[in-house]
């Protein structure tokens, strides 16, 4: 199981990735993070909405009402370009996270 930190820090950028390729709504990122992740990330409508609600504050991404298909009013939410300024800043610092703790994990070469 994931750590609850470890699940906040990635919320923002997984959401602002997600909505770098194109508008979505709360459900449907619920399910991207959940195959993309494998099954391993299961986030729930009360941990989703809050952070999308503050970088909506934030400037990050904007919503929009639509009617569904099926005649559901679903919010939309798409990136905006402070949005992926944000994103590009969260990538630059995970890979850097990253690449640490691959180095960090890689066995130590042997001592003769």
């Amino acid at each position: 199981m994931i750590s609850k930190a470890l699940i906040a820090a990635s919320t923002k950028p997984m959401i602002l990735s997600i909505l770098a390729g194109g508008e979505s709504y709360g459900y449907q990122i619920i399910q991207s993070v959940k195959r993309i992740s494998g099954g391993r990330l299961e986030w729930s409508d009360g941990m989703l909405y809050p952070v999308l609600h503050r970088l909506e504050k934030d400037g990050l991404i904007r919503s929009h009402w639509r009617i569904s298909d099926k005649g559901r009013r679903r919010k939309y939410y798409r990136i905006t370009d402070p949005g992926r300024e944000e994103l590009e800043r969260d990538k630059l610092q995970w890979e850097s996270v990253h690449e640490a703790l691959s180095k960090l994990w890689r066995p130590a070469p042997a001592v003769d």
